[in-house]
């Protein structure tokens, strides 16, 4: 299926050096070399980092240029990226976190990919949102993931236990799989964003949303994950794990089952003792949709006045990097699902024990989705809010009744 969108608006191009706007950067940047292009991203470690520079390096002897990675860690990348528009010396291609993609949008910073020549005609419906800001594709990416519930396969077979599918048979598995030092079930259930997004997946397919925290639908999600752990089926100690920690509980024999997400594969494979599989989140009831959050890299094309035609150049290394081809070698390689529709039937052929995963991202959406770049406002709302219900410091009702107000207060009123 794919997404109908309004023609981006024209470009507007400044005259003056000015970082007034976030990234409207202009006119006066320091002299380039014509040869070499430089693209940002947060892939530090290895074998990524080598993986990415072959890549590269094949685009750029495609495009005619050398390319050079400038690679920071994922928590860097926006503040040196921001450093670097204030001295007029962004490269010509930075890899963006789906979440921080609307705010060098909105403040101009980024170029419309289809003005650069890249098509949209052939994207799904959640490839072009995850790459849009106010219905504008500004970024292309090359794999994505989500969350998904990952199964002790041998256990549940020996108990005779089916992959849960809803939330009643989740609560049952999870009761029936705690056993001594064993949970029947781990997560991560932190106050930042490794905690939010994975109780995203429990709001959304409930119906909840995050515009409306006190809604029935999202309080009953957050006392659905409360009961879980009322009922001993999930450790209570998940309000101080990460989703890596969650991972090895669950390869511990400390959990039966846990929700993460395929990047936890490198960790996986090195205990082939642990015979796991996947499943998409349970939903509420039978025949309900699973709705978890889409997460990954776009690579985006920053405004570079002075001189379109690197954005032209920088456009054709976007497109190289972002081919059906290149989406299912990266995929393969790093556990992540393809957004083009044919490689991710290729992938569920080539890497059937992650197959799950392209189901779960057919139907996923982005975090900033409905609320671009206010999400972190909301995003603390639904953290603080889940420590506090899971913590007893307040009921779920009064948990999320809180969140909405603090979103409110934040932002103005009801969003």
């Amino acid at each position: 299926m794919h997404a109908h969108r309004p023609h981006p608006p024209p470009r507007r191009r400044t005259a003056v050096c000015a970082t007034a706007l976030l990234l409207t950067v202009a006119g006066c940047a320091a002299e380039r070399d014509p040869d070499v292009y430089t693209i940002m991203n947060s892939g530090t470690d290895e074998p990524y980092h080598s993986w990415d520079q072959e890549v590269m390096d094949a685009c750029g002897d495609e495009a005619g240029v050398r390319v050079r990675q400038l690679s920071v860690p994922a928590d860097q990348l926006v503040p040196k990226a921001l450093r670097m528009a204030s001295s007029d010396s962004l490269p010509d291609v930075i890899s963006l976190d789906g979440s921080d993609l609307p705010q060098f949008a909105e403040a101009g910073g980024l170029v419309p990919l289809e003005e650069l020549g890249l098509p949209t005609d052939g994207l799904t419906e959640s490839a072009l949102a995850f790459g849009s800001y106010e219905g504008v594709y500004y970024g292309a990416a090359r794999a994505v993931n989500s969350i998904g519930l990952f199964y002790d396969a041998d256990l549940l077979a020996e108990e005779g236990i089916e992959p849960p599918r809803t939330w009643e048979e989740l609560r049952t598995a999870a009761a029936e799989l705690t056993e001594g030092d064993r949970y029947g079930l781990a997560i991560s259930a932190l106050a930042t964003e490794d905690g939010v997004y994975q109780f995203l997946p429990w709001l959304w397919s409930n119906g909840g949303d995050e515009r409306e925290l006190d809604s029935p639908a999202s309080v009953e999600a957050l006392q659905y994950v409360v009961s879980l752990v009322e009922a001993g089926s999930v450790s209570p100690s998940v309000v101080n794990w990460t989703q890596a920690d969650a991972n090895d509980q669950f390869i511990a024999g400390n959990a039966a089952m846990m929700v993460n997400g395929p990047w936890q594969m490198p960790v996986l494979r090195e205990h082939p003792e642990r015979a796991w599989a996947v499943a998409e989140i349970p939903v509420p009831e039978a025949g309900d949709t699973s709705v978890a959050p889409i997460g990954g890299e776009a690579y985006t094309v920053p405004v570079n006045a002075g001189d379109p035609g690197r954005e032209q150049v920088a456009a054709e290394l976007v497109a190289c990097m972002t081919t059906p081809e290149a989406q299912l070698d990266w995929s393969t390689k790093g556990s992540n699902v393809p957004l083009d529709p044919g490689a991710a039937e290729q992938y569920r052929e080539e890497v059937p024990e992650l197959a799950p995963f392209v189901d779960q991202v057919r139907t996923a959406r982005s975090r900033t989705g409905h609320v671009g770049t206010e999400w972190n406002t909301y995003s603390q709302a639904i953290g603080t809010a889940l420590q506090s219900a899971l913590t007893g410091g307040a009921s779920p009702q009064e948990a999320m009744e809180r969140a909405q107000e603090q979103v409110e207060s934040q932002l103005g009123g009801r969003s």
